[in-house]
């Protein structure tokens, strides 16, 4: 299976002038491509880590440069301008058979789904070329100046002052993996998760030079408001619930204990049942009267490996995996998001959206790619038995299968309705998923230890 998912990884290589950049989105050959034939910066990821770990860096030497050359590029959706450092969703090569010349097309949000520019997409770029630094020890490919340019470009857009109270990032819907409507506007526990990452890995890239200096402070200042608001304002277990079921509403003050005013009647009767007594997880949003109650393992799994959750909050969040194994693996790995929003609720916060119905697609799909991201989470965590056993599963069927998008059901039983067969990042995930677990070393390219700087406050303060 291992020999199999190699061979089909190759085989979405694309080339540009001779030197291979990336890889396609899916191998599948339906008549509807729609975009699934180009080079995504989220979905290369884990092909490029699967490419360190085999010992094949250029792949991915070749795709940081190519990106970093179309983050230069003017981008404009109708008559507005994009900020400068905003990094493609995807990009295509482009070849002319009469003029022999190849051409790259990038898309930056003008032509996706919702129109949204890619928020996740810098903060992957970081991440992957701290990746690359790690497992290389070539230091050189960060050091260069158009990469260390890229990076304060990055940073310049998410650092920037406004009229934000709250440390974490304002997204609109559908800037993340979840690229379509599902109620993930405000401050998504994905983006906040990769955000914080982010700003640890640029802390290790970016030179102390004169530009450097100026983003490492802003950084360090970002790294401690955002540590403290989301290990105590988003994260949920069982204390907590029951505190949030007890609060006071219309508090105005600067004791408030409830402070973002959420009401206790908005809090779901399934959340109750899910929350184990030694568990605990991320919430998917927390904003004005607002906490969005669903577990989203992308945010869950990247708050573990960049350490923006303590140890006692990694160990909680393994925890609450393993007891709520049946809802969240099921029988195949894994949940993108739990539960799955349907009824009235589906109809007024997806629009009613025929691809995310429930239980399928980002609606509590379950998506074979996740499982990389547990792997290394129960690596980091110390329960690699854990993550043999999501393999073990995942084994039963994705290749039979020919490697689905995702899969659709309470237990993911089903094909995808709308999944593409071979999905590069379903192929990959596995991959290394497997690498990792043979050779738990490579957990280093993709995992950050707890900075102690970063002090744990696990205690809610009565000032904001």
């Amino acid at each position: 299976m291992v020999a199999e998912a190699w061979d089909s990884l190759r085989r979405t290589l694309v080339h540009f002038r001779g030197q291979p950049v990336g890889t396609i989105a899916a191998l599948d050959n339906s008549d509807e491509k729609l975009n699934y034939d180009q080079v995504f910066v989220r979905d290369f990821v884990p092909s490029a880590l699967a490419f360190l770990m085999n010992r094949e860096p250029e792949i991915v030497k070749n795709f940081l440069l190519k990106t970093l050359r179309l983050q230069s590029w003017e981008k404009k959706i109708d008559r507005f301008q994009l900020g400068e450092g905003v990094m493609p969703a995807s990009f295509k090569v482009l070849h002319d058979p009469v003029r022999n010349t190849e051409t790259l097309i990038a898309d930056f949000g003008e032509s996706a789904i919702g129109r949204v520019a890619p928020i996740d997409s810098g903060f992957w770029w970081i991440i992957l070329l701290r990746a690359y630094t790690k497992s290389t020890g070539d230091t050189s490919l960060s050091e260069l100046p158009e990469c260390q340019k890229g990076m304060r470009l990055i940073l310049s857009l998410c650092l920037s002052e406004g009229f934000d109270t709250f440390p974490t990032l304002l997204c609109a819907d559908g800037c993340s993996m979840i690229d379509r409507r599902m109620g993930v506007y405000g401050y998504p526990i994905e983006i906040q998760a990769l955000f914080f990452m982010a700003l640890r890995c640029a802390l290790l890239l970016l030179k102390h030079d004169a530009e450097g200096k100026e983003f490492v402070e802003r950084i360090v200042n970002r790294l401690h408001a955002l540590s403290y608001h989301m290990r105590n304002y988003f994260w949920l277990d069982l204390k907590q619930l029951n505190d949030i079921y007890r609060y006071k509403t219309e508090e105005y003050s600067h004791t408030a204990v409830n402070k973002f005013n959420v009401m206790p009647d908005s809090l779901p009767e399934w959340v109750f049942d899910f929350m184990p007594v030694s568990g605990g997880y991320f919430l998917g949003n927390v904003g004005p009267s607002n906490m969005d109650f669903r577990w989203f393992c992308l945010g869950n799994c990247i708050a573990i490996l960049s350490s923006l959750a303590t140890p006692e909050q990694a160990t909680k969040i393994m925890e609450l995996i393993e007891s709520r194994w049946h809802e969240l693996v099921g029988e195949m790995p894994l949940k993108v998001c739990y539960p799955a929003i349907e009824g009235h609720e589906w109809r007024i916060v997806t629009g009613c959206d025929p691809k995310n119905t429930r239980w399928s697609y980002h609606n509590g799909g379950s998506w074979p790619v996740l499982l990389w991201l547990l792997t290394a989470a129960c690596i980091k965590t110390g329960r690699p038995q854990l993550a043999r056993r999501a393999i073990e599963v995942a084994e039963q069927r994705l290749s039979k299968d020919g490697w689905p998008e995702y899969y659709d059901g309470k237990l993911g039983r089903f094909i995808g309705k709308q999944a593409r067969k071979y999905q590069t990042w379903s192929i990959a995930g596995y991959l290394v998923a497997k690498m990792m677990l043979e050779d738990p070393s490579h957990l280093g390219m993709i995992s950050l230890e707890e900075d102690k700087q970063l002090k744990p406050v696990l205690k809610r303060s009565a000032s904001f």
